[in-house]
């Protein structure tokens, strides 16, 4: 067992606590892949050498040291690749580490059995399409010839299919830093039903982000809307802007569109949160030149706005729409 994937039990719109959690993975390996808006994988091998324990006593110190330093529980999927620790994780309950059992026939015992849904990658709708011609477990789709598969879904797919049905994962931790993305995260104190606060919400979310890039002199490529619900579920967007932007009213404007894509009426929201991703150096992104005066004039003002929060605070200057 060589792979771990853990998720940690934040608190709702808690997104932020992330980056110091993936400090206590990376004590213990530098391959760490942060996996917003909550979890991380992380390739031990070495690291059981190194500290003489095995993977399961890491995963339990890496658990009690998130506990105490944080105040964060999590679960832990532990196997011999990124795939098998995804599913492992899947099964795990808050506070558990569940670990796929090793050696090739019980790999292949593992798999067998469990549903077409368990594999990562396979959405709702290539779902519907093996069960709806019987290949309901992954055992069945092992079983499966792989042109049968291909023609079901498509080239690719289907050998995709076909491998990770027989045990084979070639997925790989790919190290990368949390800070390639940041987060700005509105909870409600209540259900929130009424659709204008929660683009107020949106509105100060994106205005933050605009603020903490330009700050940091980084532009983003894609931006993310997660809405959080009061059962505890969450619905997630994604959008890749035009170009990559520190400009608050794009951030906004992007921000606004998904939210009103997903056609919420009536829903009961706790929150929402924006995570810009995909940053660059602001000195190395293109920017499309407009002859409209007024985008020019809110960069100004953009600037001057800037320079005044740096001075008397975050709150000196505010959208009218959030001074009520």
């Amino acid at each position: 067992m060589t792979i771990l994937c853990v998720r940690f039990q934040l608190p709702p719109m808690y997104e932020a606590a992330l980056p110091g959690l993936l400090g206590t993975l990376e004590e213990f390996t530098p391959v760490v892949e942060a996996l917003p808006p909550d979890g991380a994988l992380a390739d031990l091998r070495g690291a059981e050498r190194y500290f003489r324990r095995d993977v399961v006593e890491l995963a339990s110190l890496i658990r009690v040291r998130a506990l105490a330093w944080h105040g964060v529980d999590c679960a832990i999927g532990a196997g011999p690749g990124p795939m098998f620790a995804r599913m492992a994780l899947r099964e795990a309950a808050p506070g558990e580490i569940r670990v796929v059992p090793e050696g090739p026939r019980a790999l292949t015992e593992f798999l067998a059995e469990r549903s077409v849904r368990a594999l990562p990658g396979v959405g709702a709708a290539t779902a519907r399409t093996l069960c709806e011609y019987g290949l309901d477990s992954i055992g069945k789709v092992a079983a499966a010839p792989l042109s049968t598969l291909q023609r079901l879904t498509s080239a690719r797919t289907g050998r995709e299919l076909h491998e990770m049905a027989q045990g084979i994962d070639r997925g790989r931790v790919v190290p990368n830093a949390v800070s390639r993305s940041l987060a700005a995260e509105r909870p409600f104190s209540r259900d929130e039903l009424d659709p204008a606060q929660h683009r107020r919400a949106l509105l100060s979310a994106a205005g933050e982000l605009g603020s903490r890039l330009r700050a940091l002199e980084k532009v983003c490529r894609t931006l993310t809307l997660t809405v959080r619900y009061a059962d505890r579920s969450t619905t997630t967007r994604s959008r890749t802007l035009p170009e990559p932007t520190a400009h608050s009213s794009a951030l906004t404007d992007a921000a606004y569109r998904m939210y009103e894509a997903l056609g919420l009426q009536r829903a009961r929201v706790r929150g929402v949160a924006l995570r810009a991703e995909g940053l660059d150096p602001a000195e190395q992104a293109s920017h499309q030149l407009t002859f409209d005066p007024v985008d020019e004039k809110v960069r100004r003002l953009e600037e001057v706005a800037d320079r005044v929060r740096k001075k008397f605070g975050a709150g000196a200057v505010i959208p009218g729409a959030l001074a009520a």
